[in-house]
């Protein structure tokens, strides 16, 4: 049993690597975009069936944020970017566990011995994905921040010259501020990361040890974990958007 820490390489086109990590995600926008153009085109007045289950899950997504947010009106305002960060979180955590996932694939030799490349691997447990994610989420806190405050309001949380002489202590933690945004990045991508790749190997230790029957409460809780682990970066972009687009 070999488990690389790296998303394997696929194939390329042209000078651009793509991976199993990175062929997974592919397939989860395409999915996405395909259900979401398929309910658009059935939306109905009186919802039923998949439209109704879609609306009632949203409506319900938006009564959460608003207890955070503090208002409808942030709340619909910030509802594209945090329920979109939701679905494809999600369904990349949830993707690595569907049968195939991980065990499709071919051989290769390296450095002299021959070892199997899943064909699709879980985009979560990679850390490109993770990291691309988490800059997105917290890019769009800023965006929004300065659209909300504008560009200079919102720079002088970061740095404010005039408080280098008049407040140094807070000029500093201006500075600390910008660390902590860096910190945020960092934290989104290893916690996600993380979780997801450890439930992957623990499933392939329990499937090689105890096959069949064993896994099968392990996989239950790591729908769970995918669940989970969603839904925490989505409402921590959302807190972040909350504090980006206030004054204070």
């Amino acid at each position: 049993m070999e488990i690389s820490l790296a998303a394997e390489p696929i194939f390329h086109i042209g000078g651009f690597e793509v991976t199993n990590s990175l062929l997974t995600a592919w397939i989860v926008v395409a999915f996405l975009v395909i259900v979401s153009i398929a309910l658009k085109k059935k939306i109905k007045k009186v919802p039923k069936g998949l439209q109704n289950f879609v609306e009632a899950m949203f409506e319900s997504f938006l009564k959460i944020m608003d207890s955070v947010s503090g208002s409808r009106k942030q709340s619909i305002k910030f509802f594209p970017i945090v329920v979109t960060i939701f679905l494809f979180v999600i369904f990349n955590n949830w993707i690595g566990l569907i049968p195939g996932v991980g065990t499709i694939g071919f051989n290769e030799v390296h450095n002299g011995h021959e070892v199997f490349v899943p064909l699709f691997r879980a985009g979560s447990a990679d850390l490109n994905f993770t990291l691309a994610v988490a800059i997105i989420a917290v890019a769009s806190t800023h965006f929004f921040g300065i659209v909300a405050l504008g560009f200079a309001k919102h720079m002088k949380k970061f740095i404010d010259l005039k408080k280098l002489y008049k407040d140094p202590v807070m000029f500093f933690v201006g500075i600390l501020e910008i660390i902590g945004e860096i910190a945020k990045t960092v934290s989104f991508s290893f916690r996600l990361f993380g979780n997801i790749f450890a439930g992957e190997v623990l499933l392939t230790v329990v499937a090689i040890l105890v096959p069949y029957v064993a896994p099968l409460p392990f996989l239950f809780l790591e729908v769970f974990v995918g669940l989970i682990q969603a839904a925490v970066f989505a409402m921590l972009t959302l807190v972040f958007l909350s504090l980006q687009t206030s004054e204070h």
